[in-house]
């Protein structure tokens, strides 16, 4: 585990480390600290990713979406379905 300071620490000596510095601050599972480890490792940082969730569509965008491409299937799936 790449720790705090200059040498290198078990994820336990690194929740033990955090309590001491942080009393104020509510305490870190090791739970917490192997996520934190298994993200720095897989991205390079720590900063907060937004998810990518999939978009929610209703049934009837759904069907508007599917009936024009039925009537011009040339038209970009991406392009918004706006009937006024």
């Amino acid at each position: 585990m790449i720790g705090y300071g200059d040498r290198a620490r078990t994820q336990c000596e690194v929740v033990r480390l955090f309590r001491e510095t942080h009393p104020d601050l509510p305490p870190l599972s090791q739970g917490t600290i192997s996520k934190i480890e298994a993200q720095y490792r897989e991205m390079g940082h720590v900063r907060k990713v937004p998810s990518k969730r999939q978009a929610i569509v209703d049934d009837d965008t759904k069907l508007n979406l599917l009936l024009a491409l039925e009537e011009n299937p040339i038209t970009p799936a991406r392009q918004p379905v706006i009937k006024v």
